[in-house]
C-alpha cells in the first residue's frame, strides 16, 4: 500500500483498509523495536519539523523517538519558537518549513491551521492535535485494543464524557470505519455534531459496526469491552467551565460500578493525563478548589486498569512512527 506523500490530518481522509495497515505497520515497527533492531538507515538523512502550539509529554516524546529511531533528525518548535501565526502567516511559514524539512508535525489549536500548513507545505503533515482531530492518538487506541483482545470488528467501545471534540469525534470515527459499536455516554449538550454524527453511522453501516448516543450510564457500558474516558477540562479554560463540566459530568465518571457493569474481559482506557488523584500541581489546586479527589475516573480503577492505560501510551511512539515511515516511503514489505 503505496501511502508516500500523504498528508495524516484525519482519519476521516483514509479507508478501512489504509487505517489497518497504519496498524499492521505499527506492530511491525514495535516488534522491531522490541527485539533491539537498527532501522535508522530507512530514514537516514532525513529531517523533520515539530510544532507545537500546545506542549505535551507523550505526543512530543514519541515523536522524538520515533524519529531518531528512523534515522531522522528533529527540530522542536514550541509557542514560543516559532513566529507561526504571529509574524508570518501559516502558508508562509509552511512554505519556508517544507524547503527545510522532509516532513511537519503540529499540535494547537483549529484544524484550518493543519489543513492550511498540508496545503502550502510541500511535504506531508501530521496531525499531533487540534481541537476537531486528534488521528495519531486513535491509533495508538486500535492498536492497544488489537493487541488485548485480537480483532476489532465488533467490540463495543464506550467513550464516557464530553464526546464533542477532538477525542470523541475522532473514536467515533476510527470505530465507525473499523467496524466496532461505538457509544458516546454524556449528557445531550455533550454528544458530537449531528453531521459527523450521521457521516459516522454511514461509515459504520458499511463497516458492521454502530453509532449510540446514550445519555443512561449504566445502559451504555452493560458488556462493554472498552470504557473510555479523558480529562473534561483542557488547561487555560476559565473556572466557570471547570464548575459547569464537574456538574454535568460528575454522573458520568469511571467507577468500579462502571467497570463491574462492563464485560468479565473489558479494559479502561485513557489518553492521559488523568485526574485519579491529588498528586499533582493541577490536580491539587483544582481538587481544593473544587472539592474532588478525583474527576473522571476514580483511582480505584485507574490502578486497576492502569497496564492497558500505559501500553496506550506506549502505542503512542510506535503508531506515530508508522505514520512517518509510511508517509515518507517506508513499506511494510521492506522491514
Amino acid at each position: 500500500m503505496d501511502l508516500k506523500g500523504r498528508h495524516f490530518l484525519t482519519l476521516k481522509d483514509f479507508t478501512p483498509d489504509e487505517i489497518r495497515y497504519f496498524l499492521d505497520l505499527s506492530a511491525a515497527l514495535k516488534e522491531k523495536k522490541k527485539s533491539g533492531a537498527d532501522l535508522t538507515h530507512l530514514l537516514r538523512g532525513k529531517n523533520v519539523a515539530l510544532i507545537f502550539e500546545k506542549t505535551s509529554t507523550r505526543t512530543r516524546c514519541a515523536f522524538e523517538v520515533a524519529a531518531h529511531d528512523l534515522g531522522m533528525g528533529t527540530t522542536y518548535l514550541d509557542p514560543s519558537g516559532s513566529q507561526i501565526g504571529k509574524k508570518e502567516s501559516i502558508a508562509d511559514t509552511a512554505n519556508v518549513l517544507g524547503r527545510m524539512f522532509d516532513g511537519i508535525e503540529y499540535r494547537g489549536f483549529g484544524q484550518s491551521i493543519v489543513e492550511e500548513l498540508a496545503e502550502n507545505a510541500g511535504v506531508p503533515v501530521w496531525n499531533g492535535l487540534t481541537n476537531e482531530y486528534h488521528p495519531t492518538q486513535m491509533l495508538a487506541d486500535m492498536l492497544t485494543a488489537r493487541e488485548y483482545f485480537g480483532e476489532l470488528k465488533g467490540l463495543k467501545f464506550v467513550y464516557m464524557g464530553d464526546a464533542r471534540y477532538n477525542m470523541g469525534n475522532s473514536l467515533m470515527i476510527v470505530c465507525a470505519k473499523l467496524g466496532l459499536h461505538f457509544t458516546a455516554c454524556a449528557p445531550k449538550k455533550y454528544f458530537p455534531e449531528g453531521g459527523l454524527v450521521a457521516q459516522c453511522e454511514a461509515w459504520a453501516k458499511e463497516s458492521g459496526g454502530s453509532v449510540t448516543l446514550e445519555e443512561d450510564v449504566m445502559k451504555a457500558t452493560k458488556g462493554a469491552d472498552i470504557v473510555y474516558t479523558d480529562v473534561w477540562v483542557s488547561m487555560g479554560e476559565p473556572d466557570e467551565m471547570w464548575t459547569e463540566r464537574i456538574a454535568d459530568l460528575t454522573p458520568y465518571k469511571v467507577t468500579m460500578d462502571v467497570m463491574n457493569n462492563a464485560s468479565e474481559k473489558a479494559i479502561f482506557q485513557h489518553c492521559l493525563p488523568a485526574f485519579h488523584d491529588l498528586k499533582t500541581k493541577i490536580g491539587k489546586e483544582k481538587g481544593e478548589q473544587f472539592g474532588f479527589e478525583d474527576m473522571e475516573v476514580t483511582d480505584e480503577v485507574f490502578q486497576k486498569y492502569a497496564k492497558p492505560v500505559f501500553d496506550e501510551a506506549e502505542n503512542r511512539m510506535h503508531t506515530i512512527k508508522a505514520v512517518m515511515a509510511a508517509t515518507l516511503g517506508v513499506e511494510l514489505e521492506t522491514l
